[in-house]
């Protein structure tokens, strides 16, 4: 008999076994995987692109909204000089302007007829601008609210019928009235109170709400 040796299978470690392929879930998940790590990674890229760049969320064509720009006129100031000043006025006189818009003041007197009225104090401040126009202003001041209040009531009366008229405010709180009264030869009167001073200013009627508005008393 020939000599015939018998090899035994391999078991265990010394075993060949072939490997094994995944199934086709395995493949499946594995693409969803894949599939929603590139979209988060898209999203993420289009997110940061609308944040570093505002126009990006802008569909192309869509025209861009023009800014609003708003130009605001200096306030005209006076081309002449205003006279000088004395150091001997009264806190009421001070109180009255060296210049209102393009106006200078050119003359400052007493005035007698707020005086006959009960003021105690009043004067007749007159603005020019270098040109024909000028604006004459009385200013009287009285010892209460109600006094001026009654001065400034008989004022508007002697002036005519009011074309405006409203209340004079500081900040929120109520001073006084004011009208203003179309007059003769393209003129207009504007009397207002505030508080124990009333004042009525006479000149151009295109100008004289804006001058009343302007005045600091």
């Amino acid at each position: 008999m020939s000599d015939q040796r018998v090899r035994a299978p391999r078991t265990g470690a010394t075993a060949s076994v072939a490997p094994r392929k995944p199934s086709r879930a395995v493949y499946r998940r594995r693409r969803l995987v894949v599939l929603l790590g590139l979209l988060v990674l898209v999203l993420a890229v289009v997110l940061a692109a609308g944040l570093v760049w505002p126009g990006f969320w802008r569909a192309e064509g869509t025209p861009q909204p023009v800014p609003t720009v708003t130009v605001t006129a200096p306030a005209p100031t006076p081309t002449v000089k205003a006279i000088e000043r004395t150091r001997d006025e009264t806190d009421f006189q001070q109180a009255l302007p060296s210049a209102v818009l393009r106006y200078a003041l050119g003359e400052l007197e007493e005035a007698e007829e707020p005086k006959e009225q009960g003021a105690l104090e009043a004067w007749t401040a007159r603005y020019a601008d270098g040109g024909p126009d000028e604006v004459e202003v009385v200013a009287g001041q009285w010892a209460t609210d109600d006094e001026a209040a009654t001065a400034a009531a008989a004022w508007t009366k002697a002036a005519g019928e009011p074309e405006h008229e409203g209340d004079v405010k500081v900040g929120s709180t109520v001073v006084g009235r004011y009208a203003i009264v179309p007059a003769k030869a393209g003129t207009a009167v504007v009397v207002w109170q505030n508080g124990t001073a009333v004042l009525q200013a006479t000149g151009p009627a295109d100008l004289m709400e804006d001058f009343y508005a302007a005045f600091p008393l």
